[in-house]
């Protein structure tokens, strides 16, 4: 019997990533990647930082470029390799990222009318722009709809489903009023590929609508029209044109059309999965079970973890949702995250051309826990869990004149740690343990010293997926399950993931420094980011210059 094969699609913030996998074992045999074509690295930006979008075509034609490269690269990889092999399909994306469409399924952007209007593109995950409208809509159902917060962390945020089409509606109503309805690309790029992208065959994933969307059937799917009416009456109209159900990944959308058969040279109905995204797969394929937290660390963080369904589980505030089968049927999927990790890094060198990441990093490893007399708030792009508050900014405490650039590096890469560990905190704190925590993103696999520093300041290992491309395998997985190669999910992984030998322990030594150093960050993150923190920071310089002289000395 000749080897299967299936494909993850990587839809991430700069470009799309093409994964070729034998689904025996999960080897990787041929990939791709394509640099979407519009904007500023992918992004189309603005004057205000807050907007960040994306064009649709860059999806369609990532897809076709890096389908037909990495079947490219296959075929020269493995000997007697044809496409027919290939059995299936599974999508990850960013998110929230909706997109108005029209009557049709068709992207509002492919519109001549708004060929140029940003606010016909795809929102992408990190546009702030809905602040206010994220706290209308948190503020409307604290006061009439109070279950759909408990479920999304008690705080809805603007980089959600609703924030981001509201927003559109107050400030392009020609464009609201242009669209037929509003689709996360996660669920319109399976439906591109399989021609059921037309509003009424349209299947949406339940990892988008129920993290995103405060989607739960407990509720009959989504919030309500008179919720939603009273935010906007034309939102509240919008209600009858969403999906009625949605699905989880271990269902597909339908086959793979002869023009998108034509256009990669994979076999015409070849079966694409229910789509999700990139952290939820990335989960997937890091092999997640209960007491496993997955990192995806990237321009940003999103943690995963799962629950069994029918065990007893808290409400945990401050959480991106929970979620019964966003990651894995059977299991509630829990996320949680960081506004912004390598994207604050990016910042240093890019903006303020600090340097390269090699030569900073390089130096701060050189560094001892302490030494420089720095502390730093991770809140550069706002704090996604657990104060949920996009209006939160970053900042380094503790610069002298002697004060280098190694050093802020080093605070930077510190500050994301203690970030993450408020997370793990927050996880335990309600009753969700963390047994391991597995590390995946181009973090993960470029810069070891911050691996480190993060072992350090949990007190944790921190293992690494096998695979440098773990949310494309996730999806790969996603197309192999359901193409039939795997009973369930739980097969598939046995089979396809794994981690690798290398773990990053804690140095105990580092780790008694970090205890005292989160402290303050704890003492800094409840001041800037709470309302009901009553206290004096009158300590903080101080105690860092004590942290400070033991460290040197």
């Amino acid at each position: 019997m000749s080897p299967r094969y299936s494909i993850g699609l990587d839809y991430g913030t700069n470009s799309v990533r093409a994964l070729i996998v034998n689904v025996a074992n999960g080897k990787e045999v041929g990939t791709a990647v394509w640099n979407y074509a519009h904007g500023t690295h992918g992004v189309i930006l603005s004057r205000d930082p807050n907007l960040a979008r994306q064009h649709p075509a860059d999806y369609l034609t990532g897809a076709e470029a890096t389908i037909k490269k990495a079947l490219a690269q296959t075929k020269r990889a493995v000997r007697g390799f044809h496409p027919e092999q290939v059995i299936g399909i599974g999508v990850d994306t960013t998110g929230s990222t909706p997109m108005p469409v029209d009557a049709n399924g068709r992207a509002l952007a492919f519109d001549k009318r708004f060929a140029k209007n940003p606010a016909a593109m795809a929102w992408l995950w990190k546009d702030h722009t809905g602040v206010a409208e994220a706290a209308e809509i948190t503020f409307l159902a604290k006061q009439i709809r109070k279950p759909y917060l408990t479920k999304c962390g008690g705080t809805y945020s603007s980089e959600w489903f609703f924030s981001k089409i509201l927003r559109c509606l107050r400030v392009a109503p020609e464009v609201f009023n242009a669209a037929y309805t509003w689709v996360e690309i996660a669920d319109w790029i399976p439906a591109m590929l399989t021609g059921t992208e037309a509003p009424d065959k349209l299947t949406v994933g339940i990892c988008a609508a129920g993290h995103k969307a405060m989607y739960n059937d407990a509720w009959g799917g989504y919030p309500d029209a008179e919720f939603l009416g009273q935010l906007h009456p034309k939102l509240g109209e919008l209600r009858a044109r969403l999906r009625p159900q949605a699905r989880m990944i271990d269902r597909a959308v339908g086959g793979l059309t002869a023009d998108w058969a034509k256009r990669t040279g994979l076999p015409a109905g070849i079966l694409v999965a229910v789509g999700a995204f990139d952290a939820h797969l990335g989960g997937v394929g890091c092999g997640i079970a209960p007491g496993t937290l997955v990192k995806i660390i990237g321009t940003s963080t999103c943690d995963i973890a799962i629950a069994p369904v029918g065990e007893e589980l808290a409400d945990i505030p401050g959480l991106c949702g929970i979620v019964n089968g966003s990651v894995l049927p059977g299991y509630y999927g829990l996320e949680a995250g960081q506004s912004a990790v390598g994207d604050i890094f990016n910042w240093f060198v890019n903006y303020l051309h600090a340097g390269s990441h090699e030569d900073l990093t390089k130096a701060a490893a050189r560094l001892k826990p302490g030494e420089s007399g720095l502390l730093a708030l991770d809140w550069n792009n706002g704090n996604r869990t657990i104060l949920v508050d996009q209006r939160l900014t970053g900042l380094l405490l503790g610069q002298t004149l002697y004060t280098t650039l190694a050093e802020i590096y080093r605070a930077l890469i510190e500050s994301t740690a203690f970030g993450a560990l408020t997370i793990i905190n927050r996880f335990e704190e309600y009753g969700v343990k963390v047994e391991q925590i597995v590390n995946c993103g181009g973090i993960v696999e470029k810069n070891p010293v911050a691996m480190q520093i993060y072992a350090d300041v949990t007190g944790r290992p921190m293992k690494i997926s096998r695979s440098a491309q773990t949310c494309a395998l996730g999806a790969a997985i996603a197309g192999a399950v359901v193409a039939g190669a795997y009973p369930n999910y739980a097969a598939a992984q046995k089979s396809m993931t794994g981690v690798k030998k290398r773990v990053f322990t804690p140095n105990p030594r580092a780790h008694a420094v970090y205890k005292e150093l989160y402290a303050l960050y704890r003492k800094l993150h409840d001041a800037f980011g709470t309302m009901e923190w009553n206290g004096n920071l009158y300590d903080v310089m101080k105690r860092l210059l004590e942290v400070r002289g033991k460290a040197r000395t």
